[in-house]
């Protein structure tokens, strides 16, 4: 388990959302305050807080968009469809891996059966996002 892993599962175990707890252990490699990725990330957990796509996945999907965006804001974004090919390549991966990307059938809510824990899913899209940064430089 790689320090950031292990940093992101702690910040769970602190009281962070998943969202928060992967977006905010990629902070100071974006120059980015903590508490304000905390902000931003805070209504992407639990699903988007309905248990829809994984909050741990919302928060790399971040930290995809931050490495890979133009930031272009009068223009639109050129890079747009590029980071959602980027972002579906690693949910894909997520999805292989763990027999879903959506909250609720993660936790296994409709079938009583866990598919994956929030602290496994935090991991999971940490070291998702760790491969995609080495794979982009």
């Amino acid at each position: 388990m790689s320090a950031k892993t292990e940093y992101a599962v702690k910040l769970h175990k602190n009281g962070c959302n998943c969202a928060q707890a992967v977006a905010c252990t990629f902070c100071k490699e974006f120059g980015i305050v903590e508490q304000e990725m905390f902000r931003i990330a805070e209504g992407f957990g639990l699903g988007m807080g309905v248990m829809e796509m994984c909050g741990a996945l919302s928060g790399m999907a971040m930290i995809i968009g931050l490495d890979n965006s133009k930031g272009n804001v009068e223009e639109g974004s050129p890079s747009k469809g590029d980071t959602y090919k980027k972002i579906k390549t690693y949910v894909q991966k997520f999805k292989e891996k763990n027999g879903s990307c959506i909250c609720r059938e993660l936790k296994g809510v409709d079938t009583g059966k866990v598919l994956c824990s929030c602290p496994q899913c935090i991991a999971d899209a940490v070291e998702l996002t760790e491969e995609y940064l080495k794979s982009a430089k």
